[in-house]
């Protein structure tokens, strides 16, 4: 009786597809169940943060071939990049606590409390410092200690060391994406002193893709790097003081193409004819290279290079007075496409 019940069933169904990418459905007597067509599955999994998605790549080989694919990652990267939600301030805390806290760039504005959380990130030991180099795509790299440097993503709980390259007694790093090699690359700059006591700077390049270090030109030329490299229309770009002379006319922008290893000068905005005591930092405003600047300590100009490339495009949108340094914080977004942010206690 229960075979001949099930038979009877089964002639009621009609079963078109269990392909859940494509449009089908099933009927019987009692229900209809509709399968979505494949681009709506596609728009609603694009839509929904990291950690679900992790889940989701179990339940089919089809969702999994989907969530994984390079399309997928790179457009899922794209729309999460231009959503607030995703976008958070991270910090890194030197002795005695060496560690990174990060929170929501909204709740900064919008909340009256603004938690930090401590993030648990890897290795464990004990530090001297953790400096968050950059991050593009999700993937953060961390310099430990100066010398020790990780590519870490945090939504996966992924972390990849890479090998050493410690040529110097100083060092100074920059994260980049090369989009023509499809690659992450971290540019090592480093002080080195020569038998005669010349300084120069030793410089070398890391290929994800390779798991490898390569030798760039080096510059017999003694020079003060400003912070990490900042990353523009594929090159990394570094804010440089010959001779550690702190004069705005010993004051250049150094620049690496990253499809090329290739370096080349780029020069800041024009302030007239004099020499005067200033401290920079490199930025970046929306997709543009920015450059803030506090010419006799009295205030900052904060420059835009509207062309990129093009000397005279640099245009001054704000100047603001102030007590003592304006200083550019870390926003990091997905793309990294905001990187400064003033603190209020010090503007006038």
């Amino acid at each position: 009786m229960e075979s001949e019940a099930s038979h009877r069933h089964q002639k009621r169904s009609k079963h078109i597809t269990s392909d859940p990418f494509s449009f089908s459905f099933v009927q019987d007597s009692n229900f209809t169940t509709t399968v979505l067509p494949t681009e709506i599955i596609t728009e609603i999994l694009l839509r929904l943060p990291v950690k679900p998605l992790l889940k989701f790549r179990s339940v089919s080989k089809s969702w999994r071939g989907l969530i994984t694919s390079h399309k997928f990652v790179n457009t899922h990267l794209n729309i999460s990049s231009n959503n607030n939600a995703f976008h958070r301030l991270m910090l890194g805390f030197g002795p005695p606590e060496n560690n990174l806290k990060d929170c929501s760039i909204n709740s900064l504005f919008y909340d009256d409390v603004t938690r930090a959380i401590d993030l648990d990130y890897p290795p464990k030991k004990s530090y001297q410092s953790v400096k968050v180099v950059g991050s593009i795509n999700g993937v953060i790299c961390v310099a430990i200690d100066q010398i020790d440097l990780f590519l870490w993503n945090p939504s996966i709980r992924k972390l990849k060391k890479m090998p050493s390259s410690r040529t110097g007694s100083f060092y100074m790093y920059g994260f980049g994406y090369d989009e023509l090699h499809d690659d992450y690359m971290v540019v090592n700059i480093t002080l080195n002193v020569g038998d005669d006591n010349s300084c120069y700077n030793v410089r070398k390049m890391y290929s994800l893709n390779n798991n490898s270090w390569k030798h760039l030109d080096d510059l017999h030329i003694s020079m003060s790097f400003n912070n990490s490299g900042i990353l523009v229309n594929g090159k990394l770009h570094w804010d440089i003081t010959n001779k550690y002379s702190g004069y705005y006319n010993d004051c250049v922008i150094f620049v690496v193409d990253l499809a090329n290893g290739r370096w080349e000068e780029m020069e800041n905005p024009c302030y007239g004819e004099g020499n005067f005591d200033f401290t920079s930092y490199l930025g970046v405003l929306g997709n543009d290279l920015c450059w803030i600047c506090h010419p006799l300590m009295t205030h900052a100009d904060v420059w835009v290079m509207k062309e990129y490339g093009v000397k005279e495009s640099w245009t001054k949108m704000f100047n603001i007075r102030c007590v003592g340094i304006v200083s550019l914080v870390h926003i990091y977004t997905c793309q990294v496409k905001v990187k400064f942010c003033l603190r209020m206690d010090q503007i006038s």
